[in-house]
């Protein structure tokens, strides 16, 4: 029996839209096992211990292992997956790369390694769409992301364990796919000099341990504004959190789930944010946890 555990993740931050991403202690299991002959899989939601329904053609594991199969011309076949899932799906909370990576790594594994890391978040990359989802579930840590004309290029910044994070999590889900189509397809050379010099002081801010200045670094310009239109109270939302002691506040990923950081005392925010929410008519939830600076876990 393989057992791969893979963090959710955190996409955007505010201003580094499609390059950066930051990994939770929220974390999937994938389990992986040789049988004689077919493939067998079933999804568990941990959270309430049932199990749910997800077609073939729609789970991404089973998508990610076959394209790695493919890749290495090696019969698809004799495999049961057990995927125990914590983070909620279609959150912003990167559910879908931990699916993606798990497959991949599996499948890596059960053949003996054939590809190499860089081959792996390659295949990620290109079944995921973009990296900043993907490289942190699998590195751990906050990343940035370079695609670059000879590939892709990252660096790592290992985050300080004196920075927690509470997750806003509404009720509602939004397609991440769906949410792209409402973005412009060109911004004004003030907006994008505005999100350059927020994710260049974020960047520094990380570096630095400085979270007096979140406030003003995770500020956006590209996306967020287009997308807090599908989530009631957005901005209302964003200033609660701030109000009741938060040091950064920003949209997860494509939303609908807002990530807020702190250092003392999260459960105020939390509450604030959901209570926020509920002036909208919109149930949510809040999740108190941190950053993970180590990745994907593979146990055998």
């Amino acid at each position: 029996m393989l057992r791969i555990r893979i963090p959710a993740t955190s996409a955007n931050l505010g201003p580094g839209f499609d390059s950066l991403g930051i990994a939770l202690k929220i974390y999937n299991d994938f389990y992986f096992k040789k049988i004689d002959r077919g493939i067998k899989v079933r999804v568990i939601d941990k959270n309430t211990g049932q199990e749910l329904n997800i077609p073939r053609e729609k789970n991404l594991t089973l998508t990610a292992m076959e394209r790695l199969f493919s890749r290495t011309d090696t019969e698809f076949d004799g495999i049961e997956i057990i995927e125990e899932v914590t983070i909620p799906l279609e959150r912003g909370l990167g559910s879908s790369a931990t699916a993606v990576v798990a497959g991949l790594v599996g499948a890596n594994k059960i053949l003996d390694e054939p590809l190499t890391e860089g081959d792996i978040l390659e295949l990620a990359i290109a079944i995921e769409g973009h990296p900043d989802n993907v490289i942190p579930a699998f590195k751990g840590g906050l990343i940035i992301s370079v695609m670059t004309d000879k590939g892709l290029m990252f660096k790592k910044i290992k985050v300080a364990q004196n920075l927690k994070i509470v997750m806003i999590i509404p009720e509602f889900s939004l397609d991440t796919k769906e949410l792209r189509k409402i973005l412009p397809g060109s911004v004004d050379l003030k907006d994008s000099i505005f999100n350059h010099s927020r994710t260049a002081l974020l960047m520094s801010c990380f570096y630095e341990n400085d979270w007096d200045n979140l406030i003003y670094a995770m500020e956006d310009s590209l996306h967020q504004n287009h997308r807090a239109k599908l989530i009631p109270g957005f901005k209302e939302i964003v200033q609660a959190g701030y109000k009741a002691g938060a040091l950064g506040v920003a949209l997860s990923g494509a939303g609908p789930s807002i990530l807020a950081f702190f250092t003392i005392d999260g459960k105020e925010i939390g509450q604030t944010m959901v209570e926020k929410f509920q002036d909208f008519e919109i149930k949510s939830r809040y999740l108190i946890t941190g950053p993970d600076n180590d990745g994907l876990i593979v146990e055998t």
